[in-house]
């Protein structure tokens, strides 16, 4: 779920990075992995029901995908109201449906004590009459031909479930740095920021050089066979005209998504690491659109002993709605669909957690976790281990999608509510944040245009003065502090 139901110090709706945090106990020995490099791309803001769950019809009837007969009532407390059933019209969605804690919440629960999901199309309602037939919409398979393909190509996960908690400062000890201390390379290939800086200890001189501008390097190092064992892609974020967003996060053209995960794709294909390859595509949370499968929300461990803030006093113990999981490599059965977890725990289930729970095994990390939480998510390691030999009949392309939008990024919109925070995040990294209290100030009056500009630049500028510290024989410990942009007027640190 999303977090507490008052607004906490910093809730960040990017919190599928949590799924990076090293966590659970587990240090036996492991059958290897044919495994060495783990890609790993992370979408915005949809669900499975709407981007996958059509395909049950017609790419694999063993997906827990949908027929038409899913509904939700106009309202929950009345049991004569008309209902809106689940169709496979959908399009080019804006505006954004309702995704934070509380519209959750009603999503989920509607009425009841138990998660129905019954309640998004009286949620939707509540923003907009338009929305609640649009948040109960799945794309047709032919509307996201990458998808299709892959789907019917490798491994599908249909019930892989939202890691939500509350984010407090970023501190955590990373998979990043675990993999790091045990002489393993990882590396972020962003196209506007990486968010992955939210974790402080990612700032650091000794990790300036595993960050690379994806355009730049990506297709570079996967060509020469250097792509690090952990591999994070980072989409675009803003929805600029000659940059549009490739997030999927309404209201992005889903076609710009498609687009990237065919580039992410062909790259690897092509790479001489394919076959030692395991590509991840996954969402960070639902987005408040529709699905049918019940969240799961009983005996779900809290991480750490943590609870949120007045006045819900959110205790974490139950997770999200399904998103959308596809898993691609040669060593993958063609038309693989894996449901629930084999434990490690009787009521194990798959969620964020389970990639750097998967990592750890794959890659036999002997370092300590932090939470309950990865200790008892499940693992899928088991999906690359069913072939003695990797497939030779992968496609080599991927079809292309047909844009959906028949119009121009908005780039003078306002920012959404994950924007704004990543604006905060530049504004740390420039400097900038000192010259208000409040976090949101810096955002609150920019244009996606401006958001775009501000936050290239501020990276940029970060980046270049880390580096250059890096030169001067600085710690590699050391986080570079820059002074305010906007007070200075200079670009140097």
């Amino acid at each position: 779920m999303e977090g507490s139901k008052s607004n906490p110090p910093i809730s960040f709706s990017f919190v599928f990075f949590l799924f990076l945090t090293v966590l659970s106990p587990m240090v036996a020995q492991q059958q290897q992995s044919p495994i060495k490099t783990v890609v790993v791309l992370v979408m915005e803001n949809r669900s499975f029901d709407h981007m996958i769950g059509w395909m049950k019809k017609s790419v694999n009837p063993a997906i827990n995908g949908v027929t038409g007969n899913e509904c939700n009532p106009v309202s929950t407390k009345d049991p004569n109201s008309q209902s809106i059933c689940f169709t496979d019209g959908s399009e080019f969605v804006d505006p954004d449906p309702g995704h934070s804690f509380d519209a959750v919440e009603q999503q989920v629960f509607g009425s009841t004590t138990f998660p129905s999901m019954s309640g998004f199309v009286e949620q939707a309602l509540s923003i907009s009459p338009n929305l609640s037939e649009t948040v109960m919409k799945g794309f047709r398979p032919e509307a996201v031909p990458v998808y299709t393909s892959l789907v019917g190509e490798f491994a599908v996960f249909d019930r892989c479930n939202v890691k939500k908690q509350l984010v407090q400062g970023f501190p955590q000890k990373t998979i990043f740095e675990s993999l790091h201390e045990n002489g393993l390379n990882f590396g972020i290939y962003f196209q506007n920021i990486p968010t992955t800086l939210f974790y402080r200890n990612l700032r650091k001189l000794k990790y300036v050089s595993k960050f690379h501008q994806f355009d730049l390097s990506f297709k570079k190092h996967a060509r020469d066979g250097k792509l690090p064992s952990l591999t994070v892609i980072e989409p675009r974020y803003f929805d600029i005209k000659a940059w549009p967003a490739n997030d999927d996060h309404p209201s992005h053209d889903v076609a710009n998504g498609q687009k990237l995960v065919k580039e992410v794709y062909e790259t690897l294909r092509a790479s001489p690491q394919w076959n030692e390859t395991l590509l991840v595509i996954t969402y960070d949370e639902h987005g408040g659109f529709y699905d049918h499968v019940q969240t799961p929300f009983e005996n779900v461990p809290n991480p750490d002993g943590n609870t949120g803030p007045a006045p819900s006093f959110f205790k974490f113990d139950r997770l999200g709605v399904r998103v959308p999981t596809i898993m691609v490599s040669p060593w993958i059965k063609k038309g693989t669909v894996v449901s629930g977890p084999n434990g490690p725990a009787p009521n194990s289930e798959f969620e964020h957690s389970s990639i750097p729970a998967t990592i750890k095994k794959m890659f036999n990390l002997p370092s300590n976790f932090l939470t309950h939480r990865d200790a008892w998510a499940g693992t899928f390691e088991g999906v690359v281990w069913e072939l003695s030999s990797p497939r030779t009949d992968c496609p080599e392309t991927l079809p292309d999608a047909v844009p959906l939008r028949t119009t121009e990024a908005k780039e003078d919109a306002a920012l959404s509510e994950f924007q704004s925070e990543i604006v905060q995040l530049a504004a740390v990294l420039n400097g900038d944040h000192f010259l208000s209290s409040f976090p949101n100030e810096m955002s609150k009056n920019m244009t996606v245009k401006e958001a775009h500009k501000y936050t290239r630049g501020a990276v940029s500028r970060f980046i270049r003065a880390s580096k250059e510290a890096v030169k001067l024989g600085a710690d590699e410990s050391t986080i570079v502090d820059m002074r305010s942009s906007l007070t200075t007027k200079s670009s140097n640190p």
